[in-house]
């Protein structure tokens, strides 16, 4: 789904800005859903990025503290973590609405879109 070219409350293009949501994870998520108040489609993204990495961050903080299989999973997920962090960054950037199962459901209710 593409995006409209919209105003965003920091003067930012809004593809940039979608894409700086995912740029630390649930951290910049955070960040944006308190900076931007105008723009769904940024906001989308602020709560994807927060509804997907927190969790991912959290599991992989708990996996790591097992030993062996633990460490192993942890680091699969890792990657699996990476790709998806760049997958969310190109597609915000072509400024696509890539909604995730989980999180984008979270992402559209947290957005008013």
């Amino acid at each position: 789904m593409e995006a409209q070219k919209g105003k965003t409350t920091l003067g930012i293009d809004e593809n940039i800005e979608a894409l700086l949501c995912y740029v630390l994870g649930w951290v910049t998520g955070i960040v944006f859903l308190a900076l931007e108040r105008e723009n769904k489609f940024v906001r989308f993204h602020a709560a994807q990025s927060l509804a997907a990495f927190l969790p991912l961050f959290v599991a992989v903080i708990i996996l790591g503290v097992i030993p062996f299989v633990g460490w192993f999973l942890s680091l699969i997920l890792s990657l699996l973590t990476l790709l998806l962090w760049l997958f969310l960054m190109f597609k915000a950037f072509k400024g696509e609405k890539y909604k995730l199962p989980i999180a984008g459901d979270f992402a559209e209710k947290q957005s008013g879109i």
